[in-house]
């Protein structure tokens, strides 16, 4: 049984004159419209935005390193939403490969593990404060090939949320399956998103885009 609805909103060029298109995926506590508002200071003219709203801002209940069956049905329930937000951009029309993601903290973890579960060749993925989900990571179910996808981890070390170690070990599977990562992790840093992380998105995920 799913708990959250498919609800999202748009933002940026209409999909009818975008050729490229982001998912923004918000933390906890936060909304779509939270993330949505970063497009000011991200290169993200020329794309079709979509976000999609957790059901009560939330888009699983524990830790991202909790039991995972401690999360459920929600965990599923919100990689199915991505999923759905996913293969409506391309139902528009829009390649995988111009597709590109972000997300903060819960949602950066949300938005790694869906990305790693469907490597393909992505326009880019950005993750600022974010692991891969469980426990223990189950890399069998972490499949495909990013052919190269540039992607963008941003930590604080330490981190009250995300323990380094998860972070380092995410980036290690995320190259495994052939992604280009970038790892900046920032001393002391309040869990928050910093106009340096931003700065770094913009040259070294959306340096093309504009």
């Amino acid at each position: 049984m799913y708990t959250h609805q498919k609800q999202f909103i748009t933002a940026g060029k209409p999909f009818g004159e975008a050729n490229k298109a982001i998912v923004m995926i918000h933390g906890r506590g936060g909304g779509a419209e939270d993330i949505i508002s970063l497009q000011r200071f991200l290169k993200l003219d020329d794309m079709a935005i979509s976000a999609p709203q957790a059901s009560n801002n939330s888009w699983y209940p524990y830790s991202f390193m909790a039991p995972e069956q401690d999360n459920q049905p929600a965990l599923d329930s919100a990689i199915a939403t991505i999923a759905e937000v996913v293969e409506e951009i391309k139902a528009n029309g829009i390649k995988e490969e111009q597709i590109y993601f972000l997300g903060f903290s819960q949602g950066a973890c949300l938005t790694l593990e869906y990305v790693a579960r469907n490597a393909t060749k992505y326009g880019g993925v950005v993750a600022l404060t974010g692991g891969l989900i469980g426990e223990q990571l189950k890399k069998a179910r972490y499949q495909g090939d990013f052919q190269q996808t540039p992607i963008l981890v941003t930590t604080s070390d330490p981190d009250p949320h995300v323990p380094l170690s998860r972070v380092e070990e995410s980036v290690s599977v995320l190259e495994a399956l052939g992604a280009q990562v970038s790892l900046k992790i920032f001393k002391g840093k309040m869990h928050s998103i910093s106009k340096e992380e931003l700065d770094l998105a913009n040259r070294l995920v959306f340096a093309e885009v504009v």
